[in-house]
């Protein structure tokens, strides 16, 4: 199967201000690990704390403890999350029509990882913690390696819908 490997970093950011509405904060680069295939795609992103220059020497001052106290290893893994093309959902839920009246079920968005151009989205903060120690011990040949193996396990030929989490399932009973 051939796949397309793509790397992609979101810059640093320090958009503070004074008036609570348009304080948007500080973030640093955020680096996205994206496998793409035929029918889909699968994510790996992390946050490396790699902040504009301004910020990393106001933080000198309190970040040492705060990463103490908290125990906290960078980079940090944000998302391990896949990208199903519209056309080939893989849950129960995933439909941008409803299948009865009032049921809300998750709809497509726009996605430029797969053929469609639209996909249905689901990742996990948790999931993702076990690849940064991959990216740091192996590098990007081991992040390549656990994102082949998590892209078969997802959309795997044999892929019967998955059922809808037990959550939606609820919200659409209430409906």
């Amino acid at each position: 199967m051939e796949f397309e490997r793509i790397v992609d970093f979101k810059p640093a950011f320090d958009r503070r201000h004074s008036d609570h509405a348009q304080n948007y904060g500080i973030g640093g680069v955020q680096i996205r690990f994206v496998l793409k295939g035929p029918v889909g795609a699968v994510q790996f992103v992390v946050g490396t704390h790699w902040y504009l220059p301004e910020v990393q020497r106001e933080k000198r001052a309190w970040q040492f403890d705060f990463a103490t106290r908290y125990d906290e290893i960078d980079p940090q893994g944000w998302d391990l999350g896949y990208h199903a093309d519209s056309q080939h959902p893989i849950r129960e839920d995933h439909s941008d029509r409803p299948q009865t009246a009032g049921e809300w079920l998750t709809p497509s968005r726009e996605c430029s990882y797969v053929p469609s151009g639209r996909c249905f989205y689901d990742g996990s903060i948790l999931a993702a913690e076990r690849l940064v120690t991959v990216l740091l011990e192996e590098g990007g040949d081991g992040v390549w390696r656990e994102l082949e193996q998590y892209y078969n396990s997802t959309f795997s030929s044999e892929q019967v819908l998955l059922p809808a989490p037990p959550e939606i399932l609820m919200l659409t009973e209430l409906a």
